[in-house]
């Protein structure tokens, strides 16, 4: 997925609302509360925490095929 400045704020957005968000990676998909981006291993992390099992859970952004915010 190419992260344009719109998906970028979609995502910000979540996170401060602490909306729910599906990720694809990888061909599963994940639901999660994303609570934070961070930087690391020359790239930026999605940190969350998994809807089901409440496991904190972290996914490299460039790994993402796609992802939808849920509300």
């Amino acid at each position: 997925m190419i992260w344009t400045p719109t998906a970028l704020t979609r995502l910000e957005r979540a996170i401060d609302e602490g909306m729910r968000v599906q990720i694809r990676r990888r061909g599963t998909d994940i639901v999660l509360i994303p609570s934070e981006l961070r930087h690391a291993y020359g790239g930026e992390l999605l940190v969350g925490r998994h809807l089901g099992t409440g496991d904190r859970v972290q996914v490299a952004l460039d790994e993402v095929e796609s992802f939808v915010v849920l509300g």
